[in-house]
């Protein structure tokens, strides 16, 4: 954990409990605290430790308000399959570079994609925007009601694909491109491209990512195929599939045996508060990071969320995750999941969730210089009494004043370095619409409006 200077002459920094009166930058010390600002006028913006959040989708970013209100068969097969089904590979190229600006606007220098089918032209997005990524392509080798353009995919196909990808792609970018093997979720997948997308991940030393535990289905489907109770965590443990280079997106409908499962295998979470909430439930938090699961951050899709904000996520996290704890147990416990620990899974867990902790996710000597440049002398972040709190539940998107990746600004004073904003922009509303269009997706009018 960090110590920091501002810019200005007068220091304003983070400090560990045991250090008082420390006035310059030191290594990592544990359980940090923001000093305040010993001036008598506000300071420089303070550099703030970098955010790593993982289970994105920026290939569903163009996707942006077609699937809201409405179930989850209706959200999948009605809206995002034919969506999906219908990209072209500069949809991916625009959705992507749209994501990456929403990302990179809220403190994010690295993320995890979940699985979209073009990933060359992800990594054209990435190594363009400067960040980091952990870049993987959705793999699907069985299940019913999928497009008829995916329907034919074996499973070596699935298989050779991916490795392709690795070869092309893996440390491209002066290394900030990562190649990891998706799989979409266990309904989509049959126990031999399980098993052998484990094996060849581990030889090549990359992650896999997988939608793990997401919906009730999955448990009801396992129990009625495979006869094994309860579900995806225990059949996925029989099969021997877990291991500590899973990713595992969204966690949400396991036991406490399973929660065990996790953490003896290593297995790390995403948990994606926003998108919880709106379609899948309550997921087990506190459990797991009581039993030693690595537990991360993430916003899952806009289509799922909206709001591709990890600001937006840590306070969400806190809250809903204190809220959990009454329905429960039948009582409150404010205490549950306070600003440091959620803190912690936005920046250091996140990058162990994508296997770079060695190199990122706190700024330590010999670490990559990603960092964040939060300024908090605004009406929602001031009176600084306790700093971790109010970055947690005080900052906003706009407190992001400049972001820093591989020792290069990729935004500088709220400006996005290394493309123009507005052009995305316009891009990327017209190839929405076109795609809409050619996926014949047509949204109802909700009220009476021009």
């Amino acid at each position: 954990m960090p110590s920091f200077t501002t810019r200005s002459s007068s220091p304003w920094m983070m400090r560990s409990a045991s250090s008082r009166t420390a006035r310059s930058p030191s290594p990592a010390t544990a359980s940090p605290l923001w000093a305040p600002p010993l001036m008598s006028s506000p300071p420089s913006p303070a550099p703030c430790r970098p955010s790593t959040w993982v289970a994105a989708l920026s290939f569903q970013q163009l996707a942006r308000g077609i699937a809201d209100d409405v179930d989850l068969m209706t959200w999948l097969h009605g809206r995002i399959w034919p969506y999906e089904s219908h990209m072209t590979e500069e949809d991916s190229y625009a959705s992507t570079l749209l994501c990456g600006i929403e990302l990179i606007r809220s403190g994010v220098t690295c993320f995890a994609e979940a699985g979209g089918q073009f990933v060359s032209e992800m990594a054209r997005a990435v190594e363009l925007l400067g960040f980091r990524a952990c870049l993987t392509k959705s793999t699907m080798d069985c299940g019913d009601g999928l497009p008829p353009n995916w329907s034919c995919c074996s499973t070596d196909d699935c298989i050779q694909s991916q490795k392709e990808l690795y070869e092309k792609h893996h440390n491209t970018a002066d290394g900030r491109i990562r190649i990891w093997f998706g799989l979409r979720q266990i309904m989509n997948a049959t126990d031999r491209l399980l098993l052998e997308t484990r094996d060849i991940a581990q030889k090549l030393n990359t992650g896999i990512h997988m939608h793990i535990a997401e919906i009730p289905y999955e448990n009801q489907l396992i129990l009625r195929t495979k006869g094994i109770d309860h579900g995806t965590v225990t059949y996925l443990d029989k099969i021997d599939f877990l291991r500590s280079n899973l990713l595992a997106a969204h966690s949400v409908w396991l036991n406490v045996p399973e929660i065990g499962f996790f953490s003896k295998a290593g297995v790390k979470v995403s948990h994606c508060p926003a998108s919880a909430m709106r379609m899948l439930g309550f997921a087990p938090i506190r459990e797991m990071l009581d039993s030693g699961v690595c537990v991360s951050l993430g916003t899952d899709g806009a289509p799922s969320n909206n709001r591709m904000s990890i600001v937006d996520e840590m306070y969400l996290a806190s809250l809903i995750n204190k809220g959990r704890e009454a329905y429960i147990s039948g009582t409150t416990n404010p205490t549950a999941l306070p600003a440091e620990t959620v803190l912690k899974m936005a920046t250091i867990n996140g990058a162990k969730a994508v296997l770079w902790d060695n190199e990122i996710g706190s700024l330590e000597v010999g670490k990559k210089a990603d960092l964040v440049v939060v300024n908090p002398f605004t009406w929602s972040m001031v009176p600084l009494h306790d700093s971790i709190a109010n970055i947690v539940y005080c900052m906003r998107t706009e407190n992001i004043e400049s972001v820093m990746c591989n020792g290069r600004w990729i935004m500088k004073d709220h400006k996005i370095m290394n493309l123009n904003e507005e052009e995305v922009i316009s891009s990327a509303v017209k190839r929405a619409n076109d795609l809409l269009a050619r996926a014949g997706i047509n949204l109802p009018r909700r009220m009476n409006y021009v």
